[in-house]
């Protein structure tokens, strides 16, 4: 049945004729109400009336039975029972003060480490003397103002002084780069993914009552392992090159992705190229502050003749990296419900992905071997070619090739 009331229509009425109801009229009038809502009626007119569901339920069975007719003796205004906390006097005082310090952080609470349920806190009041059930401590904190809630997603963390200096100094030098027909990429390694007939997250379409079955443990495959997705996302083209790994997620394998990207997309589009922005968040295989990563484009900066400039996200801002949202979500997208049961079938999927701003995917399986924990010597770090930028050094530098630029 199509519900014809809202909860504040249903509110406005109940406060118009409720002064002019006694208490057999007022729940018949609520049953009523419930009953013409259909399903879920009870829930919504018992929020915006407060009155009981037991009393609506029981308006429902006098309209169902017939019973709803004829004389009915109505008992005086206030007759019935006290209620609970009325007949329990400190009730109310002894569950906030198990419910607030829980919420407030006080170490001293009986309930401090552990959940904090309606069943757990009416245990805790049968514990002091008191007697009520989970029903009633729910209507007690909802009496109280509390109300069920998760965590909120606010807090970044300390935020460096320079954070928007940086921002704006990664969009300056962006725009001069794109200006002047040089390639600015962003980069960085996608969520390593399970291989194997395990759950994705998400759902397709499928025939009803046919859905795809995978394992209901997912422990990892020791023939399949992990798959490692980095990606290089191409600003001006709208165009992302994933290379997936199989062993580590390291510098190396982050430089020999951008490589690869550059010898498949990037050499054909940038012709005339001149140097190279990377864009990168300040951790992970691409850290700031990792001796192999800018070893890695020292080497890479000597094949192709460029400079490569590099800036990076201050800390805690990796969310704001173009890639993750222009290519990973929609990677995401695509992928969403499907197991991931080979190597290949994820190539295939990433390299299928698009969306209606013209995004254009290629990728590639790298099953080349990136030892963790490569150690650059003193000798080869004093041959890279490093320039920190004037602003923050740290967080921005172009290497230079070691040999004149080749002829592209």
């Amino acid at each position: 049945m199509e519900r014809t009331s809202n909860e504040a229509d249903i509110r406005v009425r109940y406060g118009l004729i409720s002064p002019s109801l006694d208490e057999r009229r007022r729940r018949l009038w609520a049953a009523a109400e419930a009953k013409a809502a259909g399903y879920g009626g009870v829930s919504l007119v018992a929020r915006a009336t407060g009155l009981s569901r037991p009393l609506i339920h029981r308006g429902l069975s006098e309209l169902a039975s017939g019973a709803s007719s004829g004389p009915k003796r109505v008992r005086r205004t206030g007759a019935g029972p006290p209620r609970l906390e009325d007949r329990q006097p400190g009730l109310k005082a002894a569950l906030e003060s198990l419910a607030e310090p829980t919420s407030r952080g006080d170490p001293e609470s009986p309930l401090r480490w552990t959940c904090k349920g309606v069943r757990r806190l009416a245990a805790a009041l049968k514990k002091q003397g008191f007697c009520a059930g989970r029903q009633k401590v729910s209507e007690l904190l909802a009496d109280l103002g509390y109300s069920l809630q998760g965590n909120r997603k606010t807090q970044e963390g300390g935020s460096h002084p320079d954070r928007n200096a940086q921002f704006q100094h990664i969009a300056r030098k962006t725009r001069a780069f794109l200006k002047a027909g040089d390639p600015v990429i962003s980069v960085d390694t996608k969520k390593k993914e399970l291989v194997g007939n395990y759950k994705n997250g998400g759902r397709e379409w499928c025939p009803a009552g046919e859905p795809t079955e995978v394992k209901v443990h997912d422990f990892v495959d020791k023939t399949l392992g992990r798959a490692i997705p980095y990606g290089v996302f191409d600003l001006a083209a709208n165009a992302g090159w994933v290379s997936v790994g199989c062993d580590h997620d390291t510098a190396a394998f982050a430089v020999a992705t951008i490589r690869a990207w550059w010898n498949h997309m990037g050499r054909k589009r940038y012709p005339k190229a001149k140097r190279l922005l990377i864009t990168a968040d300040g951790g992970g295989s691409n850290a700031s502050r990792s001796r192999l990563w800018k070893a890695s484009l020292q080497g890479l900066a000597d094949e192709l003749g460029l400079p490569v400039s590099v800036c990076h996200f201050p800390p805690g801002t990796s969310k704001w990296n173009k890639i993750e949202h222009r290519l990973f979500s929609q990677i995401g997208i695509n992928w969403r419900g499907r197991p991931l049961t080979s190597h290949e079938v994820i190539v295939k999927l990433i390299g299928s992905t698009t969306n209606a701003f013209g995004l254009k995917v290629r990728a590639k399986l790298d099953k080349r071997k990136y030892p963790a924990g490569q150690k650059i010597a003193a000798e080869q770090w004093r041959k890279i070619l490093l320039k920190p930028g004037k602003f923050h050094g740290d967080w921005n530098y172009t290497i230079r090739p070691r040999k004149c630029p080749r002829k592209l």
